[in-house]
């Protein structure tokens, strides 16, 4: 196991803070693997074994603490007097109106609680209202590259190369046969697909859901609308409409599988209503589901880079100058830089046409260019990266 210690660091800052601390992501992402090596933390610093209650609710052990008032009266006779009593509640969201025993422990005096799960409609509806600045959300993806490679070592070429072949699912790091790595994707992709897709929203035509997967796992980086989608199914044989292909996307990014990055008119200082972007939560997905499509070497590695500027706590958008496109402009507490990814930028026609977009920004906030080339470039000012030393960096650029 490795210490997620961006993760880790968190935790610890808001250790015995009068707040709820949410960690939301995948499933099979390491939220569990997280919160028992935080577990362990406390206990390091002295924290007692009776001060604290764990519970995950997809252990058939705690079956009948699936209702919120036997949840709440569990925790509550487990509640140390004169001591903290730390409280973790895994995959909370398959208790029904669980947020009433969780406001209601909250509230009580010593009682540090932390909850996860796997649907962003945990932080929606009736929990957002009830918990309205109670809460602080964690957002959890796999393995970065640097989490990657710390867990397999070696030459990073290689473990650039496993990373780039099957993502950053924790587990998958200890599967080296081919076969039963692609069956444990593949039971993360249905098990994510079954629970925290169709039941919850209630989806009957599976068949088209998989169409619609299948068509943005084909497309990302592309610029995409429901729409579009909706019509290329139809053409294909499978009648849609866009409202559905729109209430499938919506399900896909409560489900943490896809993430939307909005375009962003440089020049006007405005976000643009339609035409957005999807990136998907790890690159091992698409594989598992479409097989090797090495002609899309490109739109992975922006894939992999947009993941990593949300880690690292970017706003991540899509940039729109003129006629021209910014792959991403990422921000962070007023302050911004601008990225644009190519696989090579040795071929002079590439060149120009990626660097062409940074040069029209007028702005003097910093500009890159990653590509996978091992020459570094600096062209007033817009400096090249490779992408690895990129992944493997602790500022960033």
């Amino acid at each position: 196991m490795i210490e997620r210690k961006h993760y880790m660091d968190k935790l610890k800052k808001l250790r015995d803070k009068k707040i709820i601390k949410v960690l939301t992501g995948i499933r099979r992402c390491g939220k569990s693997t997280l919160l028992m090596m935080f577990r362990d933390y406390l206990k390091e610093s002295g924290v007692e074994d009776n001060q604290i209650v764990s519970i995950n609710f997809e252990d058939i052990a705690f079956e009948d603490l699936l209702d919120y008032r036997k949840l709440h009266d569990y925790v509550s006779e487990r509640i140390v007097s004169s001591k903290t009593t730390y409280v973790f509640l895994d995959e909370v969201q398959n208790v029904p109106e669980f947020q009433k025993a969780v406001d209601s422990l909250f509230i009580k005096d010593g009682v540090d609680v932390y909850i996860t799960g796997s649907n962003a409609h945990l932080l929606s509806g009736e929990l957002a209202t009830l918990l309205s600045g109670r809460f602080i959300e964690i957002k959890m993806l796999p393995l970065s590259f640097a989490e990657f490679y710390k867990l397999v070592g070696g030459d990073k070429r290689d473990a650039w190369n496993q990373y780039f072949k099957n993502g950053g699912f924790p587990y998958t790091t200890e599967i080296e046969d081919e076969d039963i790595h692609r069956d444990y994707l593949m039971g993360i992709y249905n098990t994510v697909l079954l629970k925290d897709v169709v039941a919850r929203n209630r989806i009957s035509d599976i068949p088209l859901l998989e169409s619609v997967i299948r068509f943005l796992f084909d497309n990302i980086g592309n610029i995409v609308s429901s729409k579009k989608i909706a019509d290329s199914l139809t053409s294909y044989g499978r009648k849609t409409t866009s409202v559905t292909v729109e209430n499938y996307i919506d399900g896909l990014i409560n489900a943490f599988i896809l993430y939307k990055a909005s375009r962003y008119d440089v020049k006007g200082k405005q976000y643009l209503k339609s035409l957005e972007k999807y990136y998907l939560v790890d690159i091992g997905l698409r594989r598992m589901l479409l097989g090797d499509k090495f002609s899309d070497y490109g739109h992975i590695l922006e894939n992999i880079v947009y993941l990593e500027l949300l880690r690292r706590g970017y706003e991540v958008n899509i940039g729109k100058i003129d006629d021209k496109e910014i792959d991403f402009i990422a921000v962070l507490g007023g302050e911004r830089i601008y990225y644009q990814v190519s696989a090579s930028i040795l071929d002079p026609v590439t060149f120009n046409r990626e660097i062409a977009p940074l040069k029209k920004v007028s702005d003097n906030y910093p500009k890159f260019i990653l590509t996978m080339d091992e020459l570094p470039i600096d062209d007033e000012g817009i400096k090249q990266i490779n992408i690895i030393d990129f992944l493997l960096s602790v500022d960033g650029v």
